[in-house]
């Protein structure tokens, strides 16, 4: 058994420490909005799909730096297939006291923590980026 989520984001971690300006994943829905929403929130600087001769896609994030220091400090996948760990909406956690971002898979898609909160939908916390 592979965890596809956890393979993705230890290349986005593992990138950043490395000090790569890109990096390249497996392309899946799931992996799309999580780097969407870490472009929302300004934790890399673009993606784009990318498709290969073969007709295979990839994702390939262009990573965000200030001054030379990475704007990702800490990414962790919370729910895995061993254990999921699922929220109603009034108990989705905070991270960093609200200074970091969770991702929450929903009935309603996958959105950061303020949204599901806002809109009153709980469901399965995959990450938390600070």
């Amino acid at each position: 058994m592979s965890d596809s989520i956890s393979d993705f984001i230890t290349i986005i971690r593992n990138a950043y420490k490395a000090g790569k300006e890109t990096c390249v994943g497996k392309h899946s829905k799931m992996h799309f909005s999580i780097a969407s929403i870490l472009k929302d929130e300004g934790y890399i600087r673009d993606f784009r799909v990318v498709t290969a001769d073969n007709g295979i896609k990839s994702l390939e994030l262009v990573l965000k730096y200030v001054n030379e220091v990475p704007a990702l400090t800490g990414i962790n996948r919370a729910s895995r297939p061993g254990r999921r760990i699922y929220f109603p909406a009034s108990d989705i956690p905070r991270t960093l006291g609200g200074l970091g971002v969770s991702i929450v898979t929903t009935s309603k898609g996958v959105m950061k923590d303020r949204d599901a909160r806002r809109t009153n939908v709980g469901g399965e916390l995959v990450c938390t980026v600070w």
